[in-house]
């Protein structure tokens, strides 16, 4: 269940950190060393024999004058460096209090802030602010000395902090931080002045001249002129935004350059918003201060109320910033340095700003994640981690939530055991965060990366993810609560983010749907949202924003400047058919370029190109269009066609010269698409099969395996290439006769992920119901399933599931030798992909039943279906093989499968063997005579008497 102390924690943090705090009382002489360190590992599986390399920690010492103290490890260097901070305190007596200031108490703050900024000591502080004040110094005339109160609002967070405890509204309405700090200097008459009607603030009493000629002497040489490009938004919507220059002289002061071209007399009227996009960018819209501006507040002034402001709202300017800007406005990137006096400066241009547009809803932000406004789309699915190109959902989700000043988004992972999230999926019936949940993890994104908490992993469980969003002033806005389970925590994670997102998408596209199919969207998407807090918060900022009616490139409808005549999805397609063709699933990278051109193709304007793009065929990861052209191209072919006009924000994004593509939009013109296909990766085995059964080809391979046992009241089984352990899981679900399972890989990585999840279910001592009671003992060995071992000799069941195809063909052979000379079960199962299925999984066409079998198989010139296969066999050709081996090391053999049918072609989707050993009188003593072989190494062993005799400790 969701805690509310955990979303007060993300949100109310300590005023000041513990490295703050001991910065504030020794500055340079506190010392911080962070070092690497090596812990051992706690890999959740006592006895495991291979070398599990931990996480990279570190550990701080700080030392101070009189002492030094030592943290402990941690995963970030932040995190040892607070911690060993921390530490010291407490060992000063300093108690660090988690919560923030009463009103009273921070309003005290507030002025004794305000003092502090205006003192000898602070003008020579390396601080953004300072170089303001030194700014502000060479200043003619009156203006000499005078700071301009928003310069002081936007420079100085402690300031901002303060006044959000004052006034918690001030996060909605930022400029009320200005009335704040006009109003803290009203009560310092003997040290500042502000004159009526003006927001700025000076000292009464001038600085000494040593203080100036000190403050003076660190700045740093810079340039006679600085010159940069600002992008002018005019108040009226009729009007055309522009780009503008700001020259600014090395002994001039910029706000008073943005006035005159704001026109303004005098820069301390010029207000500033708050930074767009990344918090340490200095990207902000600079703009007049209504003549109604409020500069006196009521004499409650812990009780404020919002004042409007008045004067002609910005609507661009507001919509892209998210608070209220008035009148013609200036888009900029300029400001002081923390570590100097210089001035920082970017170019903001037409292009970005119409970048800063499309970011506002999430496929935008997934479009320039990817560099490929024109051709990419936000996917409609999660698949894997591997296939995914561009930003993660999560990390696209906690982007929106800081474009529109929201709180991180909290994630609450559920982790559901095996047996009940297959109850789940048969009953169809949400488990959301019931009690049905056997662990529970709530999180903020505070971290990129999903990491897995290993007391959260149950052994064989499942995960569902549900999602709330919360506005500044904690009122929840928006949750999700996807039915879905995933077998990993990261893709529950990932596919409910991407669920909000795809809802935000549409939803924000389409804002005056009607109520029917606002709720109707709402379930697709199993999204429950808080309209007014929504609108208030969101759709607000997007009212007068052109984005929000975006529509997916490629429509035909409405056509635009009639250029495209008649289907706007006319093909070229040139080059010769190579048969390479992408299918559902595939990874296709391929060469694009996205032009303007006029009718008739008499100009053209190339807007956007990518030598090498790779996206996912089916999950929507591209324009339709797009998907539809290349669906139907092999390797090494070129496409051309036309799209009409998508929205003018994505053509001017995506242009590089924004002049020309302005000129070509008076025109009647469209869109070309010139696609060169370079390579098709075809989807792994297990996806493929994901896609077209259910259950999963896996899972039927496992029930057949389980029904073997059952019939023959098998005892002990060893699975040849067990991999990561996954029917040796598997089996643990099923109440079957085995009392000694065994398993045998070369990959020690896959082998220390299966002793982890058998060790996890086997020790289970809470559920004495649980099937896997009746196993005794269970032992995992590291060598190849050519090589012989004598522990392995005479079991009663042997596996060998989709092993032999990824051998060469000769080791398939010495394998089959092998485990029927040598190992000699009673029942030996092996199963292996069938090539002539392989049409319906890549969507070929069969060939005729009286086709030449060899024909038949050139003609159709299948893939195979995981590259690490060298061969996968016919009926015919695995039918031959098992023959040929049960002949010659007395079994009997019996064909069947999984997936498909025997009686339909192209018969099973994977081919199954069952060899049964025929006894003979002279077999009767074979086994005990055979010689020890131990070529294997134990990598694991687990005994359920031992076990229980050590209280639980495992011994190997």
């Amino acid at each position: 269940m969701e805690t509310g102390g955990s979303l007060v924690q993300a949100i109310r943090k300590p005023t000041l950190t513990p490295k703050a705090i001991i910065h504030q009382k020794f500055g340079s002489k506190a010392s911080y060393t962070v070092e690497e360190v090596e812990e051992p590992t706690q890999n959740g599986c006592p006895g495991l024999a291979i070398l599990q390399k931990g996480p990279c920690l570190y550990r701080c010492s700080l030392d101070l004058p009189d002492f030094t103290v030592v943290s402990g490890s941690f995963k970030k260097k932040k995190d040892a460096e607070q911690s060993a901070a921390q530490i010291a305190l407490e060992k000063l007596g300093i108690n660090l209090s988690a919560d923030s200031p009463t009103a009273e108490e921070a309003w005290r703050e507030l002025i004794a802030r305000v003092k502090y900024i205006f003192s000898n000591e602070f003008l020579s502080a390396l601080h953004p602010l300072s170089s303001h004040f030194k700014a502000a110094l060479r200043r003619v005339g009156d203006l000499n000395a005078s700071v301009p109160a928003s310069v002081i609002a936007i420079c100085d967070g402690k300031l901002n902090n303060l006044c959000k405890i004052i006034n918690p509204t001030v996060e909605s309405h930022p400029l009320l931080v200005l009335s704040y700090i006009m109003r803290a200097a009203a009560g310092l008459p003997e040290l500042v002045v502000g004159a009526e009607g003006q927001l700025s603030i000076w000292r009464k009493d001038p600085y000494p001249p040593n203080v100036i000629e000190s403050s003076i002497s660190q700045q740093s040489d810079v340039a006679e002129s600085i010159t940069t490009m600002a992008i002018y938004i005019p108040c009226s919507p009729e009007k055309a935004v522009e780009p503008v220059i700001l020259n600014i002289s090395s002994t001039g002061y910029y706000f008073d350059v943005i006035a005159q071209i704001l026109g303004l007399s005098d820069a301390n009227m010029v207000l500033v918003s708050r930074t767009i996009g990344k918090a340490s960018s200095e990207t902000r819209f600079y703009f007049a201060a209504p003549k109604s501006y409020p500069l006196d507040m009521s004499s409650d002034l812990l009780n404020a109320k919002v004042v409007p402001f008045g004067g002609p709202l910005n609507a661009r300017a507001s919509s892209l910033c998210g608070q209220d800007i008035y009148g013609d406005s200036i888009l900029a990137s300029i400001g002081y340095t923390w570590k100097g006096q210089d001035i920082f400066h970017e170019d903001v241009t037409l292009q970005s700003y119409y970048r800063m547009l499309i970011s506002k809803i999430p496929s935008g932000v997934y479009k320039l994640s990817r560099e490929a406004i024109l051709a990419a789309e936000l996917p409609l699915t999660f698949t894997t981690k591997t296939n995914w190109k561009g930003s993660f959902p999560r990390e696209i989700l906690s982007s929106f939530c800081r474009q529109y000043r929201l709180l991180e988004p909290v994630f609450c992972v559920s982790s559901i055991p095996l047996k009940v999230s297959s109850e789940l999926s048969r009953s169809n019936n949400k488990p959301g965060v019931s009690e049905s949940a056997d662990q529970e993890r709530e999180y903020t994104n505070e971290n990129e990366s999903v990491d897995v908490d290993p007391k959260l992993v149950v052994s064989g469980s499942s995960f569902t993810c549900e999602i709330k969003i919360y506005s500044k002033c904690q009122d929840l806005i928006l949750e999700c609560a996807p039915n879905v389970l995933y077998k990993k925590q990261n893709d529950a994670v990932q596919s409910a983010s991407l669920k909000v997102l795809s809802w935000l998408n549409a939803y924000l596209k389409d804002i005056d749907m009607s109520l029917e199919k606002e709720k109707q969207l709402a379930n697709v998407f199993d999204i429950k949202f808080y309209r007014q807090i929504f609108f208030k918060e969101v759709v607000k900022c997007l009212s007068v924003c052109n984005c929000q009616h975006n529509e997916t490139l490629g429509r035909k409808e409405p056509k635009l400047n009639g250029v495209v005549e008649n289907d706007a999805s006319y093909i070229n397609i040139e080059g010769t058919d190579s048969d390479l063709c992408p299918s559902n699933g595939s990874l296709l990278c391929v060469c694009y370029s996205v032009s303007l051109v006029t009718k008739g193709e008499l100009q053209k304007e190339l807007l956007e190109s990518i030598e090498e793009f790779e996206f996912e065929m089916g999950t929507g990861a591209v324009i339709p269009c797009l998907e539809a052209v290349v669906s139907q191209m092999s390797v090494g072919q070129s496409a051309c066609f036309y799209t009409e006009l998508p929205p003018e924000d994505l053509v001017l994004a995506a242009a590089k010269d924004l002049a020309n593509a302005l000129a070509f939009l008076t025109s009647p013109c469209c869109l070309e698409y010139s696609i060169i296909l370079l390579q098709v990766t075809e989807p792994p085995e297990d996806r493929m099969e994901q896609a077209l059964f259910n259950p999963p080809l896996s899972k039927q391979r496992v029930e057949y395996a389980v029904q073997q046992i059952q019939e023959f009241c098998a005892t002990s089984l060893v699975d040849f290439g067990c991999g990561s352990g996954s029917l040796l899981e598997s089996l643990l679900e099923y109440p079957t006769s085995l009392e000694t399972i065994a398993g045998v890989d070369i990959s020690q990585k896959s082998l220390s992920r299966a002793a982890k999840v058998l060790h996890s279910k086997l020790v289970m001592k809470s559920d004495f119901d649980a099937p896997c009671r009746s196993i005794k003992s269970a032992i995992l060995f590291d060598g190849s399933i050519t090589d012989f071992d004598s522990r392995l000799c005479g079991f009663d069941l042997a596996t060998c599931l989709e092993v032999i195809e990824h051998m060469e063909e000769e080791q398939a052979s010495l394998f089959g030798d092998i485990v029927l000379s040598s190992f000699r079960p009673r029942i030996l199962i092996v199963s292996t992909p069938n090539y002539e299925y392989n049409v319906v999984l890549q969507k070929s066409n069969l060939t005729s039943h009286e086709d030449d079998p060899e024909e038949k198989i050139q003609s159709q010139s299948c893939k195979f279906r995981n590259h690490d296969h060298k061969f996968e066999w016919t009926r015919e050709q695995f039918q031959h093989w098992a023959s040929e081996l049960a002949v010659r090391h007395k079994y009997r053999v019996e064909f069947s499968g999984v997936g498909g049918a025997v009686d339909l072609e192209p018969g099973f989707a994977s081919q199954i063997a069952v060899f049964r050993r025929v006894f003979l009188p002279e077999d009767a003593d074979g086994l005990k005579d055979e010689d020890s072989v131990w070529q294997y190494k134990v990598i694991w062993e687990w005994n359920r008497t031992l076990h229980a005799q050590v209280g639980g400790t495992t011994v190997a």
